[in-house]
């Protein structure tokens, strides 16, 4: 990444005064109007759907392949698992280089990496029998989907860059909504890919589908080639120091009181998130074919876009924190009910409400950290919040899923053990998967309505309350 070199040190100090850190020939948003700004974060916002559809689709289609190569529930939770603990992992240094390099060159990077990593899973695939991949015990399912995961996880790098672009393109009153398209390109992600990867799958194979992975990422990387943003002038001035800033992101979200709160609220539902991503899966596809479960899925995936377009019109509300909250507790209701009896619309229609949730709570978080972290620290402030909200869902993901396995799953499927469950959960072959659904969904409710009680809840709706008062844009006087 040679584009732009980092840019100095202009103030080291991470005290309480870092929020006034500014550079202010970084960037220019005079240069054009904000209706021509918008332009151009459509076009970023569209390449991104693009490359999260493709890294998505092959990740997917990754995980319905395992199980059903394995069924073996361990499986798809060691796939689930790590790819986020790949990217709790990686997310630290992820907001220092977008902090450090120019917003574009970032996500140039990402995807050309994204592109030779699914370059050498479809060279792997080639050369090694499927059975052999297939085989936990040996070292080639690892090697295989390390590869294909760490390119997806790259991928990430450019959603962090692309939420500082929502500062730098966006008039301040905007970005609520501006974060719901976001949302809405999200829904459109899981609805094409769930749908593309279980016919792929189905119909074509793993082989083909890598193919198809390779041919969208390459096109994703020529149209990012293509795209301008000449309101950033260089790299702004930053403290980010080396390439895994940890103790500057943390001094940045630090700066902020009751910053850190918010993003330990935003993280409940990645908890829950988990369970979902070792559990969801195999529950769908006892239910259906692989065919017919990534399309009920794509079905389900419509609420993504529901919700982000009841942001992109409404926005959050004078209070987002509150608006996050109320949507994370909802979500817990919904994970405790869409199981309690084995019937296929009452699942599908419960992903379809928690997934119209989602976008709330993630635009949530990413209003108010644009509204009162100043720019050259967003970078970090929203890699240091993807990596710890990251990190709770492997956690789960890795518990459960043995657990689930060794112990819930035969429990309920035992003659004692589905009578014991049928008044609750009905009957059913995944009733043990149902149960671990509904525990995690109460815990989630309580921890949510827990939050209201808090005193840092009313500090952090203070201090948005106060930043919007005083319309701080991109806290850097760039038009002086």
């Amino acid at each position: 990444m040679t584009e732009q070199e980092p840019a100095p040190v202009e103030d080291a100090d991470t005290d309480a005064e870092a929020p006034t850190l500014t550079d202010s020939d970084a960037v220019n948003t005079s240069l054009r109007s904000p209706e021509q700004r918008s332009r151009t974060f459509t076009g970023i916002l569209v390449n991104t759907a693009l490359a999260n559809v493709t890294t998505s689709y092959l990740w997917f289609a990754l995980t319905f392949w395992v199980y059903l190569g394995t069924r073996n529930v361990i499986a798809t939770g060691v796939v689930g698992g790590a790819y986020m603990l790949l990217i709790a992992l990686s997310s630290i240094s992820f907001g220092t280089f977008v902090d450090r390099y120019r917003k574009l060159a970032v996500m140039r990077f990402a995807a050309g990496f994204t592109l030779v990593m699914f370059l050498l899973s479809g060279v792997m695939f080639l050369l090694t029998p499927a059975a052999q991949i297939l085989d936990l015990a040996q070292p080639w399912f690892w090697i295989f989907t390390l590869i294909i995961l760490v390119g997806a996880v790259v991928e990430n790098l450019r959603n962090i860059a692309l939420s500082t672009t929502v500062t730098i393109l966006i008039e301040p009153d905007r970005r609520a909504n501006a974060n719901g398209l976001v949302g809405m390109v999200q829904g459109l992600m899981f609805i094409v890919t769930s749908l593309l990867s279980g016919l792929s799958v189905g119909l074509l194979g793993m082989g083909w589908t890598i193919v198809v992975a390779l041919v969208l990422t390459a096109l994703a990387f020529a149209h990012l080639l293509t795209l301008r943003m000449p309101e950033e002038l260089r790299a702004a001035a930053t403290d980010a120091q080396g390439g895994f800033d940890l103790r500057g992101s943390l001094a940045a979200v630090l700066a902020i009181a009751g910053l850190f709160a918010l993003i330990l609220f935003s993280t409940f539902n990645n908890f829950i998130g988990g369970v979902y991503m070792a559990l969801m899966d195999p529950y769908g596809l006892e239910m259906f074919s692989v065919e017919m479960w990534g399309a009920v899925f794509a079905i389900g995936s419509t609420g993504f876009i529901v919700g982000g377009a009841l942001i992109g019109k409404f926005g959050l509300g004078a209070n987002p924190l509150r608006t996050l909250l109320i949507a994370v507790a909802v979500m817990g209701l919904l994970g405790a009910v869409f199981t309690l009896r084995e019937w296929a619309w009452l699942y599908v229609a419960g992903i379809w409400l928690y997934l119209v949730l989602i976008p709330f709570v993630e635009a949530a978080e990413q209003t108010v950290i644009q509204q009162v972290v100043p720019l050259p620290r967003q970078g970090r402030v929203f890699g240091f919040a993807m990596a710890f909200e990251s990190a709770a869902a492997p956690v789960t993901a890795f518990l459960i899923a043995p657990i689930a396995q060794f112990w819930i799953i035969p429990y309920a499927r035992s003659a004692e053990g589905a009578a014991q469950l049928a008044p609750l959960l009905g009957e059913g072959t995944s009733r043990g998967i149902a149960l671990v659904f509904l525990v995690a969904g109460i815990i989630l409710i309580a921890a949510a309505l827990a939050a209201f009680l808090t005193p840092v809840y009313r500090r952090v709706s203070a201090s948005y309350a106060r930043a919007a008062l005083d319309g701080p844009g991109l806290r850097q006087p760039l038009d002086e």
